[in-house]
């Protein structure tokens, strides 16, 4: 993979014209390889001199995505992205944004990091537009391996030592800690599933009561700021970063400073006029008209 195929990739996706079917096979196989290796929890610290930015949900929204590259600097040696989960479905270019995101993690494979989302899933896929996309735009053989990409992407990222990414939220049980999350074998559990520590990382979210209550989408469950307090004290962590719903300003600080909530999908869906947050990290920042600065 190089910078120049990756540019010239960025064109055609602009013009709404494909790469050939055989390097989309490339990169997703490549990435697949890349990403299955890697731990079910990544862990990485950023260096003096770089930055890392953390983005949220992308859906499908292409042109949202090379706007935030363009605000906020592509991807480089110095420049670290991580994406936290859905990167696909209801926006109608998610084949290109994961195209793109493969590329870049090919070629950068200690500078781009992809955590899984509840989207990146089979049954999510069906429903919600990748699956018909990829089929449309390439072929049912395509979609197969993005599916098989998608089951071995990491669930979590440690930044620091301080901060856990992760699409979802916390747990339904307090003794959880980060090396259970470790210890995890996602390869033995492709998809989700309706229970478990895998499920509950992709789609939990918070909730202003304490304790934990059911959740609005029928999977998963909600949790308060004393739980968020307690996972955070025994990990000995800063705050957990997710994502996983709309934020209106691009982002949310929640749980006493200890739960951040980044979505990088600007109208979303077409139906909110949330704002995508320029994400400025240093190593992570969340601008609007204030800065939150971290570590």
């Amino acid at each position: 993979m190089t910078q120049e195929f990756i540019d010239d990739m960025i064109e055609r996706f602009k013009n709404g014209k494909k790469i050939h079917r055989k390097y989309a096979f490339q990169i997703v196989k490549a990435v697949k390889d890349i990403v299955y290796a890697e731990p079910t929890m990544v862990e990485i610290g950023v260096e003096e001199g770089t930055k890392l930015t953390v983005c949220g949900d992308t859906h499908g929204q292409f042109f949202d995505l090379l706007n935030i590259f363009n605000i906020n600097g592509y991807p480089s040696e110095t420049h670290a992205y991580l994406f936290n989960g859905d990167f696909v479905d209801r926006g109608s270019w998610s084949t290109e944004i994961a195209l793109l995101l493969y590329a870049y993690k090919w070629l950068r494979p200690n500078r781009i990091f992809l955590n899984r989302g509840n989207h990146e899933t089979d049954d999510m896929n069906k429903v919600y537009g990748f699956e018909g996309e990829c089929k449309a735009k390439y072929n049912e053989r395509l979609f197969k391996v993005f599916s098989e990409s998608f089951s071995a992407l990491p669930l979590a990222t440690l930044i620091g030592s301080k901060y856990l990414v992760l699409h979802g939220g916390l747990f339904s049980d307090d003794q959880i800690t980060l090396d259970d999350i470790r210890k995890l074998n996602r390869h033995n559990q492709r998809q989700p599933g309706q229970q478990g520590l895998m499920m509950e990382m992709l789609w939990t979210d918070p909730q202003t009561e304490p304790g934990r209550g059911p959740s609005k989408r029928g999977v998963g469950l909600q949790f308060g700021p004393d739980v968020t307090k307690r996972f955070c004290e025994k990990n000995g962590l800063e705050a957990i970063i997710r994502s996983h719903e709309v934020r209106m300003d691009g982002y949310e600080v929640e749980h006493d400073g200890r739960c951040i909530t980044v979505f990088s999908a600007p109208k979303y869906c077409d139906t909110t006029e949330n704002k995508v947050p320029h994400p400025d990290i240093k190593p992570m920042a969340y601008a609007q008209n204030s800065i939150l600065s971290m570590m």
